[in-house]
């Protein structure tokens, strides 16, 4: 018997698990941060500041990768909800917000806020968007959109890699060009983040002219 829509909550219960796991791993990568949260942060050494910032960075891992396994569930038991289409790209933005700034709070990167600060921007401004023309024209999510928020983890947990990689015990010789490469791939997820972004409001403009 095939099951209804409503079956099986567990992709939606992961899905609420992501969102609460990207605002925690904010907390405590920003709170890590050497001027993270004032007078704590004078009181943790930077051994305490590296094992805080390696437990954010397993809980980003963990809470990115579970950003395909609820959509996969869902699909697989015939559980996609409205509910649940809701709630996913709310979790992904709550990630990748949560990413960007906790890894901006430690200031050691100023070489990434240009392409952070821009996909912030596209964010906020496409669920502006969505928000304002919701009930009028539909805007569904672009496969290219998907690809884009793969492209914005992989390069966030590169970028949290690089801070914390005397935490990690990482060979010093193979930092230099681990952190070119995560400032490419942070780029490019900022150029796909604002043609994606592109595609939306021109999507948008065109279905609105033709009510």
């Amino acid at each position: 018997m095939t099951p209804t829509p409503h079956a099986n909550p567990i992709p939606n219960i992961l899905t609420g698990l992501r969102m609460l796991a990207g605002a925690i791993m904010f907390l405590i990568l920003a709170g890590a941060a050497p001027q993270g949260i004032p007078f704590m942060s004078d009181y943790l050494s930077p051994d305490d500041q590296f094992r805080f910032g390696r437990t954010a960075f397993v809980i980003f891992v963990v809470a990115a990768s579970s950003d395909w396994i609820d959509g996969y569930l869902a699909r697989r038991w015939h559980a996609t909800t409205r509910w649940g289409a809701i709630l996913d790209p709310i979790a992904d933005k709550i990630l990748v917000t949560g990413a960007i700034l906790g890894v901006l709070a430690w200031g050691a990167l100023p070489q990434i806020a240009i392409p952070c600060g821009l996909i912030l921007f596209r964010e906020f401004a496409v669920s502006a968007l969505r928000e304002t023309v919701a009930g009028k024209v539909k805007l569904p999510v672009t496969m290219l959109a998907k690809w884009k928020t793969t492209l914005q983890l992989v390069a966030l947990g590169c970028l949290q890699l690089v801070l914390l990689w005397d935490g990690f015990g990482l060979p010093l010789e193979w930092q230099p060009p681990f952190q070119t490469f995560a400032y490419v791939l942070i780029w490019l997820a900022a150029i796909v983040t604002l043609w994606t972004g592109w595609q939306y409001f021109a999507k948008a403009q065109q279905k609105m002219s033709q009510l």
